[in-house]
């Protein structure tokens, strides 16, 4: 089991997943909520079967898996079914997010959790990494990514904290408007600090 766990988060569109793959590269364990949150919806799932018998057969798609934007669409749209499926499936996600902590082998890990702050998840975390960009550029990213309006983009960014809550909040910070070179300078100097706190927390449990 990893004794360290940094959560790493940061609003929609800023390029956690970016992040998570440069700490990825030094061999640390990438605990990824997205990642989970699909895993816990897939065909045959009793998180899926709850989700049709709420919404309807409609939220699947032809090969019977998840229409997560029509999902998103109806959640975002409508504060109280976002919140039927967050009562659903938030403890289905701590769940695992504990299980593959307790199994990460490496010296610490990330939890890429997006929204680890809104949902009071860094009790799970021993330290907070925000990965922050301008509002402007979220809404930017966003659109090219996933093709969607830029007033949906802004429903879900109001649906999160602030950007100064989010920072006012963070152990660290990483800027990810830079290059790739800048960013992988930021990530290395943090994993020898991370590797350094890993060991304190080592040495208290022996």
């Amino acid at each position: 089991m990893s004794r360290y766990i940094v959560g790493l988060t940061g609003g929609i569109g800023c390029g956690k997943t970016t992040i998570a793959n440069l700490f990825a590269e030094q061999g640390v364990a990438i605990i990824d909520a997205d990642v989970i949150a699909r895993d816990v919806v897939a065909p045959g799932s009793p998180g899926l079967a709850q989700i049709v018998g709420h919404f309807g057969s409609h939220m699947l798609n032809a090969d019977g898996t998840l229409n997560r934007r029509q999902l998103r669409e109806k959640v975002f749209a409508e504060p109280q079914q976002r919140a039927w499926l967050n009562q659903l499936l938030h403890p289905m996600i701590r769940q695992q997010l504990l299980a593959q902590a307790q199994a990460a082998t490496s010296p610490y890990a990330i939890m890429v959790v997006p929204l680890l702050f809104e949902n009071g998840l860094e009790c799970l975390v021993d330290h907070t990494l925000v990965i922050d960009i301008a509002t402007e550029a979220q809404i930017r990213r966003t659109i090219d990514r996933d093709h969607v309006s830029k007033q949906q983009v802004i429903n879900i960014i109001n649906s999160q904290i602030s950007r100064e809550q989010r920072l006012a909040k963070a152990d660290d910070v990483i800027n990810n408007e830079g290059d790739v070179g800048s960013l992988r300078t930021q990530v290395l100097a943090l994993h020898n600090n991370y590797l350094k706190q890993s060991e304190k927390a080592q040495q208290s449990y022996e």
